[in-house]
């Protein structure tokens, strides 16, 4: 395509959105992809968002559509196209997808990150037939029925929960003595009666044939091991950044996330970073949405040098 855009914004996730509003409401030529066919990233999956001010209680989904619909007021809404690379050309970026090659002055990383697997037997075979990283979207297929939770963290403990409010017993599986995750989810989870905590264990292997009948698990203590009888594995062990088509483009630090800090600038010229996808110590909504006014500032102050 002969037209080059003054800023390309990819993902659709709460920093991508924001990145949108701000680049619509800065007047800057934009081009907005994303490969979802809803928007709102990581918070779609989600049931209950209770940290969002303004916003307590609110769901993922109600949140991402409420982001969107913001966007769309402003005139800009995502083309719905999967990124297969960018590619720094100078003054200009090269983004490539299955239809369409564009060209952006600037391009704002916001793709986000991806649940991290455990990647023991059974966990890909029985993928959809019982095992789930999403309680919000699968929990209602587990009605009156058995659920273990594996993790230790803010997402573990929220699906626990929520499980526990449709299952008639919840497993949380956790392989220290204490969990990570906020007092308050922790106080909440303590209230569930329904809900049973494995300390100190870790799962080793997702049994069934046609579904998930069992979880083996290990104590990391004694080495000694069990099997949980169960009809559902929720797995909720913790995020990987999407950054695998980025790697030859930004540097990345050691875990996989692109280096910029709250300015979004990496240290490719032109090129910015967003949300989950970049080094930051806490990633929320309220952060990833911070981070995507901040890029387009930074893009936006990036282009008036280069004039």
């Amino acid at each position: 395509m002969s037209e080059v855009y003054d800023i390309a914004i990819l993902g659709a996730g709460p920093a991508g959105i924001s990145a949108a509003i701000y680049a619509a409401r800065a007047k800057m030529n934009t081009l907005w992809l994303d490969k979802q066919f809803a928007q709102g990233g990581q918070i779609l999956n989600t049931y209950e968002v209770d940290n969002y001010p303004g916003l307590p209680g609110i769901s993922g989904m109600d949140l991402g559509e409420a982001m969107g619909e913001h966007a769309a007021k402003l005139g800009i809404e995502p083309v719905r196209e999967n990124v297969l690379a960018v590619e720094d050309a100078g003054e200009e970026k090269i983004i490539r997808t299955k239809k369409n090659e564009y060209r952006a002055r600037t391009v704002i990383l916001a793709c986000g990150a991806s649940h991290r697997r455990l990647g023991i037997p059974g966990e890909e075979g029985l993928s959809g037939v019982g095992v789930s990283y999403c309680a919000t979207c699968d929990g209602a297929f587990f009605k009156d029925k058995t659920a273990v939770v594996v993790g230790g963290g803010n997402m573990a403990v929220e699906d626990a929960i929520f499980l526990s409010r449709i299952c008639k017993k919840v497993y949380l599986v956790h392989r220290r003595d204490e969990l990570r995750a906020d007092e308050i989810l922790q106080e909440s989870l303590t209230a569930d009666g329904n809900v049973e905590v494995i300390w100190n264990s870790v799962a080793v292997e997702i049994q069934g044939e046609e579904c998930v009948t069992g979880l083996r698990i290990r104590n990391v203590q004694d080495n000694t091991e069990s099997v949980i009888n169960t009809d559902g594995v929720f797995i909720a062990v913790g995020i990987i950044p999407n950054t695998e088509k980025f790697s030859g483009l930004v540097k990345l630090d050691e875990s996989g996330y692109i280096i910029a800090g709250e300015e979004g600038i990496t240290q490719t010229p032109g090129i910015f970073a967003a949300g989950d996808i970049r080094t930051k110590m806490l990633r929320q909504v309220v952060t990833a949405v911070s981070d995507g006014a901040n890029a387009v500032t930074s893009a936006h102050n990036y282009l008036i040098r280069q004039r």
